[in-house]
């Protein structure tokens, strides 16, 4: 085996992992989420950034207001889902740089102290959180369906602010009665990788 990790993990983590679309009833609860959390927070990120931020959705009121900003293909599967978070970069994460990058505290103001800077890496390293994220999920036992089909705008206004750029919306819980399609096809490897 050329991998460390056990195959069953493999399989739980990528291989038989699909994207949900149905969910059961039973809940998602705050342990869980917090497990996750904690397990996740320690995926790499570029200065050891943590822009990404998760709003729980999981009032009944709230859900409405969110799933008025899905598109039509989304709005029944985020109804139904026990729980949905909305994914977000935090553009404003410099400022806690100095407490997460002891080693460079004055990366806040030497490396970020443009917002267009700014933006550009808390879209990127909060893409690579909301990834980790949705593995968490997954090494969870839940099922997660990460979406970007949603009015982003509208997200936004609803419920973050200017400093906050919503990624995507995830549904999670477990996986209900065909909850996923077919695997769809993957690129091979000499697709993807040269070397020079």
């Amino acid at each position: 085996m050329s991998l460390v990790l056990d195959p069953a993990a493999q399989d739980l983590l990528f291989r038989e992992a699909h994207t949900a679309r149905t969910f059961t009833d039973e809940p998602v609860t705050e342990e869980q989420i917090r497990a996750i959390y904690d397990l996740v927070k320690f995926g790499p990120t570029a200065f050891n950034q943590t822009p990404l931020r998760v709003v729980l959705v999981r009032s009944a009121e709230a859900r409405e207001r969110l799933v008025e900003h899905m598109s039509d293909s989304n709005k029944d599967k985020t109804s139904t889902a026990p729980l949905v978070a909305i994914l977000a970069a935090d553009n404003e994460f410099h400022e806690e740089l100095p407490h997460l990058l002891p080693t460079f505290p004055a990366a806040k103001d030497v490396l970020f102290a443009e917002r267009p800077v700014r933006e550009r890496d808390a879209g990127m390293n909060a893409a690579l959180q909301a990834a980790y994220f949705i593995v968490g999920v997954r090494a969870a036992g839940l099922a997660a369906g990460p979406m970007s089909g949603f009015d982003h705008a509208g997200v936004q206004k609803e419920f973050l602010d200017g400093d906050h750029t919503p990624l995507m919306i995830v549904n999670i819980g477990k996986p209900g009665e065909d909850a996923w399609r077919p695997r769809a096809p993957r690129l091979a490897f000499d697709d993807v990788v040269t070397t020079v």
